[in-house]
C-alpha cells in the first residue's frame, strides 16, 4: 500500500512547513534518517536496499536502526553505517544519503541532533506490532517536533547548555532570588516531512488504513505512507524515492490540503511565469507560446496529440480555461493544480526551479544576482543581446504600436516584477522604488510615456550606476530563461579599464557620465532639462509635500547623443555647490566628462566653478567644457557679458589653461550676434540645442585627443564656415586646444591621417569579413 496526503479527506491543521518560517536547512544532497521502534526493521531496510537481498539473522540480533556495521557471520548489525547513493544512480541525480538510529549505539541528544539535520525522516513500525505503530503518534512524531521548534514547552535535550548559550532568569529578590539556567533554543526549522513506513508486511494480511489516516489527519507533516518487507523486498525501492521526492518536490509549498487549492505563494510565481511566457503580452498563452514553455522547462516540443487533449480537458474541467483557443491564465493555474493533485509534483517543481525559486517559493539570490566582478576604472553597461532582450519586451508590451507605453503598457510589462522589489527603473503607480533610475528623466512623448528610446536609456542608467538592481530586474522580467547559460551576465558587458582609454586617446563604451557642476541658481536644471525633447515641469521634480511625502529631485538626465555616426548614452548628472566653497566627493569628481556651469549675468557665478577647475580637473585626465548659461541676456554672445570678479575672464581662463572655446548656453534662440559663438542653445527639445550634448559626448568618447574635438567643430555649420575662410577666431581656438600650431598645413595633415586611419579600417573590415566566410 501506497498512500499519499494529497488522497486525504476531512479537516486538516495548516503545515507548518508552509509558513515559510525559520531558516533552512542547507543541503548538497537528499539526507534521509530512520528512526523507530527497536525491531521494526530499520537495518533491514537499509541493507535490502543496498544488498537486494534480505539480510537473515539467524542469531537472532536485534534491528535497530542505523549505520552500516560489520556483521559477524549472518547476525545483523545493531546499527548500519551510513550509506551514500551517488547522484548518477537515483531518479532525480542528486547525491542520497541514507542514515540510521539505534537505541542501543545512540542517546537521545545524539538522535535530536540527527533530526535536526536530516532533510527526510522515515518513522518505521512493523505492520504486525500495534504498539510499535501507536509508538508513532505518542514519541516519534511529538519528538520530531520538539527538536525543531523552540517554543516547545518542554527543553529539547540537544538543546545547548554551556557558558555562552544559557539564559539565566532570576525570581525573587537579588539576595535569597532563585537562579535558573535554561538551555539557549536554536533557531527555529521547520519539521521535516515525514514518510510513514510500515514494514513486515508480509506477515500481515490487512493493511492499516484506517489507523494510518487518522494519523496523517493529525500530522500534516506526513508526505506519505508507504507498506513495505525488507524480507520480499516490496515497495523498498519506492519507499526511499518517495522520501527523496518529499525533499526534492515536497507538496506543502505548493498545494493546501484542507482547501484543495494551491497556496498564495504558488499561485504569485506561476501568474508571474504565465507573464513572462505570454510574449505578445495578450493574456493568453498561444499554441507557439506553450510550446516555448515546453521545450524550455522540459527540453522537448509540445506534440500537437498532446496539446488537443490538453485544451479539452481545460474546455471540460474550468469555464474559463480556453479563450480564442489559447490558454487562459485560470486554465494554466487549474492544469498545475491538476498535476499536484495526481502526485506529480515534479512537473510544476521543474517549471518553478527552471524560473529561479527555491524550496520557499522565493526566487533565489544566486539566481537574481549572480557574481559579476567589475574592476575599479571598468564600468557596466547593456550588451547587444540585453538592448535585443529589452527591446523585444518593448515591442510586446506595445499593443497599439505607437511607439511609446502607455502606463497599462508599461504595467503589464513591468508586472513581473514584484512589488516589494526596488530594482525597477520606472516608478509605478502605488510602490514604493528607491532605484536610482527613478530620479532620473529620459526622452518621453508629450504625454510622458516612455519611447524606446527613453526606455533603453533608463536601462542603460540603471546598468552604469547600480549593477546588481540591473541583474536582479532582468532576472524577474525573465531574461535568463533566454539565455543559453540560465545567467543574465550576457545581458551586460564590463567595459575595459579607462586607464587603457587614456592611454589609446579613445574608447570603446557606450554609455557616458557627464557631472554638470555649478553654483546654485547658475541654470543647471535648465541646462540638463534641455537635453530632453519633452522634459516634465520643473514644479514636478518633488512629490506632493502635502500628502506627506519626501522631496524627489531628479539626479540624472539621460539621451543619445550622435558621436561621429554612432549612438551613444549620454548619461548628465546634477551637481549643486551650495555653498560656492564646498568640498567634492570622490565620487561628484570622478566621471567622463565634466560641464562646468556659471551665470554669465552674475559676475560672482565664475569664481567657483574656477576654483573647481584647478583643485580638482587641472590635473586631472577628464575632459572639461565650461559653459555660460542665461546667454540670451546678452545677446548670446558672451562677450557682451557682464564682467566676472575674477583674476581673468572666462574666456582668457580656458585659453591659458588650454581648455576648449568657452560655451554659451541659452533656453531662447537667437541668430548668432557675432563670429564670437560656434555654438549656441536652442529652446527646450530643439535640434541646435544638442550640439553642446553632442561636443560633450565627443569629448568623453575620445578623452585626450582633441584632433577628434577640432572635427567636431568642422561639422557645425558656424565652425565649418569660419575653418574654411580661415578666420583668425577660429584659428585661436585652434591654437588654444594645442593641436593647430599656426600654420593651416597642420590641420590637412590632421585630416589626412584620420581619412588614412579610416581608410585602413575598412580595408581591415573587408579582409576579416571574407575570412569569416571562408
Amino acid at each position: 500500500m501506497v498512500f499519499h496526503r494529497r488522497d486525504a479527506s476531512g479537516e486538516s491543521v495548516s503545515s507548518p512547513r508552509a509558513d515559510g518560517r525559520g531558516t533552512q536547512r542547507k543541503r548538497d544532497g537528499v539526507r534521509i534518517l530512520l528512526v523507530g521502534e527497536r525491531g521494526v526493521g530499520k537495518t533491514s531496510l537499509i541493507l535490502s536496499l543496498v544488498s537486494e537481498e534480505f539480510p537473515e539473522d539467524e542469531d537472532g540480533g536485534e534491528e535497530g536502526g542505523g549505520d552500516e556495521g560489520i556483521r559477524m557471520g549472518n547476525v545483523l548489525p545493531a546499527k548500519a553505517e551510513e550509506i551514500t547513493i551517488p547522484a548518477d544512480v537515483t531518479p532525480e541525480n542528486v547525491p542520497t544519503h541514507i542514515v540510521d538510529y539505534s537505541a542501543v549505539e545512540q542517546t537521545e541528544e545524539m538522535l535530536c541532533a540527527e533530526l535536526r539535520r536530516a532533510h527526510v525522516v522515515c518513522v518505521v513500525y512493523a505492520a504486525n506490532d500495534s504498539d510499535s505503530l501507536q509508538k508513532v503518534t505518542t514519541r516519534w512524531l511529538p519528538m520530531i517536533r520538539r527538536c525543531c521548534d523552540p517554543m516547545w514547552p518542554e527543553p529539547c535535550p540537544c538543546w545547548p547548555l554551556d557558558e555562552e548559550d544559557i539564559e539565566v532568569d532570576v525570581e525573587g529578590d537579588l539576595d535569597g532570588g532563585e537562579v535558573i539556567l535554561q538551555p539557549h533554543p536554536p533557531p527555529h526549522l521547520p519539521p521535516p516531512p515525514v514518510i510513514l513506513v510500515g514494514n513486515k508486511v508480509d506477515l500481515v494480511d490487512e493493511p492499516s488504513i484506517d489507523v494510518v489516516l487518522s494519523i496523517m489527519e493529525q500530522y500534516p507533516e506526513i508526505e506519505s505512507c508507504i507498506e513495505c518487507s525488507a524480507k520480499t523486498l516490496k515497495n523498498i525501492s519506492e519507499m526511499f524515492y518517495y522520501a527523496q521526492k518529499a525533499v526534492l518536490h515536497p507538496t506543502a509549498p505548493l498545494y493546501l490540503i484542507d482547501e484543495q487549492d494551491l497556496t498564495d505563494k504558488c499561485k504569485e510565481a506561476l501568474i508571474r511565469i504565465f507573464k513572462i511566457c505570454d510574449a505578445d503580452c495578450d493574456g493568453l498563452l498561444s499554441d507557439e507560446e506553450l510550446d516555448g514553455f515546453q521545450r524550455l522547462c522540459f527540453q522537448a516540443p509540445l506534440q500537437p496529440h498532446v496539446l488537443r487533449n490538453l485544451k479539452l480537458l481545460l474546455a471540460s474541467s474550468t469555464p474559463d480555461g480556453i479563450q480564442n483557443d489559447c490558454v487562459t491564465l485560470p486554465g494554466f493555474l487549474f492544469l498545475h493544480c491538476l498535476f499536484i493533485q495526481r502526485g506529480r509534483n515534479e512537473t510544476t517543481w521543474t517549471v518553478l526551479r527552471k524560473f529561479g525559486y527555491d524550496d520557499s517559493l522565493d526566487v533565489s539570490l544566486e539566481y537574481l544576482r549572480p557574481n559579476l566582478r567589475v574592476e575599479s576604472g571598468c564600468s557596466t553597461e547593456l550588451s547587444p543581446m540585453g538592448q535585443e532582450f529589452l527591446t523585444r519586451l518593448f515591442e510586446g508590451a506595445d499593443r497599439d504600436h505607437d511607439g511609446a507605453l502607455c502606463p497599462s503598457e508599461l504595467e503589464v510589462l513591468l508586472s513581473p516584477v514584484p512589488a516589494f522589489s526596488v530594482c525597477c527603473p520606472f516608478q509605478r503607480p502605488g510602490i514604493e522604488g528607491h532605484c536610482p533610475a527613478i530620479r532620473a528623466l529620459s526622452p518621453t512623448t508629450r504625454l510622458g510615456w516612455p519611447t524606446l528610446n527613453g526606455y533603453l536609456c533608463r536601462w542603460s542608467l540603471l546598468t552604469l550606476v547600480d549593477i546588481g538592481s540591473a541583474l536582479e530586474c532582468l532576472a524577474y522580467l525573465g531574461y535568463n530563461t533566454t539565455s543559453p547559460d540560465d545567467s543574465q551576465l550576457s545581458a551586460v558587458q564590463v567595459t575595459r579599464d579607462k586607464k587603457i582609454d587614456l592611454a589609446k586617446k579613445q574608447t570603446n563604451r557606450n554609455v557616458f557620465k557627464c557631472h554638470v557642476i555649478g553654483p546654485k541658481g547658475c541654470g543647471k536644471s535648465t541646462f540638463c532639462r534641455s537635453f530632453l525633447p519633452y522634459p516634465p515641469p520643473v514644479t514636478s521634480s518633488y512629490r506632493d509635500s502635502a500628502a506627506g511625502d519626501l522631496p524627489l529631485q531628479y539626479q540624472y538626465f539621460i539621451n543619445t547623443v550622435q558621436v561621429y555616426g554612432q549612438e551613444k548614452f549620454l548619461v548628465l548628472e546634477e551637481i549643486s555647490l551650495d555653498p560656492p566653497s564646498v568640498a567634492l566627493l570622490p565620487s561628484q569628481v570622478n566621471c567622463d566628462v565634466a560641464c562646468l556651469l556659471y551665470d554669465s549675468s552674475n559676475p560672482h557665478s565664475f569664481q567657483s566653478i574656477a576654483r573647481i577647475y584647478l583643485k580638482y580637473y587641472a590635473e586631472a585626465p577628464i575632459p572639461v567644457l565650461i559653459v555660460g548659461s542665461h546667454a540670451e541676456l546678452c545677446g548670446n554672445c558672451l562677450e557682451d557679458a557682464v564682467r566676472q570678479e575674477y583674476l581673468v575672464q572666462p574666456a582668457q581662463f580656458c585659453s591659458d589653461n588650454r581648455l576648449p572655446p568657452l560655451q554659451p548656453f541659452s533656453v531662447n534662440l537667437h541668430p548668432p550676434k557675432s563670429g564670437e559663438q560656434l555654438l549656441h542653445a536652442a529652446p527646450l527639445g530643439s535640434g541646435a540645442s544638442k550640439d553642446v550634448f553632442v561636443k560633450l559626448g565627443t569629448m568623453a568618447a575620445f578623452p585626450r585627443f582633441q584632433a577628434a574635438w577640432v572635427l567636431f567643430y568642422k561639422h557645425r555649420s558656424v565652425g565649418a564656415s569660419l575653418l574654411h575662410s580661415g578666420s583668425s577666431f577660429a584659428l585661436r581656438h585652434l591654437k588654444q586646444l594645442g593641436i593647430f600650431p599656426g600654420d593651416q598645413q597642420s590641420w590637412w595633415k590632421a585630416g589626412l591621417c584620420i581619412a588614412a586611419a579610416t581608410a585602413v579600417g575598412f580595408f581591415l573590415a573587408k579582409v576579416f569579413k571574407s575570412d569569416s566566410r571562408r
